[in-house]
């Protein structure tokens, strides 16, 4: 079963911009290209997106290929297929990986499992409060989004995966 997503590259070093079409070619079997322009939200460095069309869990797979430069920032996401909910994957230099599923219209999805277990782990209602916006990104979109905004009108590149 295919489906689609999005990889924004918010900010990169020029010098690893090839890596980065080389990891992405990697996992989608097809040779990539993107358009590069200036991050304003970072200067000297780049940004690009693109349009995937793959399998599922391809866009776990580009966030694990990506994921190897540390200073690296980027988002991926998969939209929801049949029996499947969406997913947003960001990596933040010093932070990490952060994921979420997602619905239909982009939402973070937490699990009634995973908010009993906070409610647990949580009794104030301060702290349960936090650890909320924790699992909902609430910091990661904070950080995420001068780069976000930076990005608008800019040219996407459509890639599809070898099948």
């Amino acid at each position: 079963m295919g489906t689609r997503g999005v990889i924004y590259v918010h900010s990169a070093l020029p010098a690893i911009c090839p890596h980065v079409e080389w990891a992405i070619s990697g996992v989608l079997g097809v040779r990539v290209s993107l358009s590069w322009t200036a991050q304003p939200a970072a200067p000297g460095q780049l940004r690009a997106e693109a349009t995937w069309v793959g399998e599922r869990g391809t866009g776990a797979k580009l966030a694990a290929a990506l994921r190897s430069w540390a200073m690296l920032r980027f988002e991926v996401t998969e939209d929801p297929s049949v029996g499947q909910d969406g997913e947003r994957i960001c990596h933040l230099p010093g932070r990490g990986i952060w994921r979420a599923k997602t619905s239909a219209n982009g939402d973070v999805l937490i699990g009634e499992d995973q908010i009993r277990s906070l409610m647990v782990q949580h009794p104030s209602a301060e702290s349960l409060r936090h650890a909320l916006e924790v699992a909902l990104g609430t910091d990661i979109d904070g950080e995420l989004e001068n780069f976000r905004s930076a990005g608008e009108g800019s040219a996407v590149t459509w890639l599809h995966q070898v099948g």
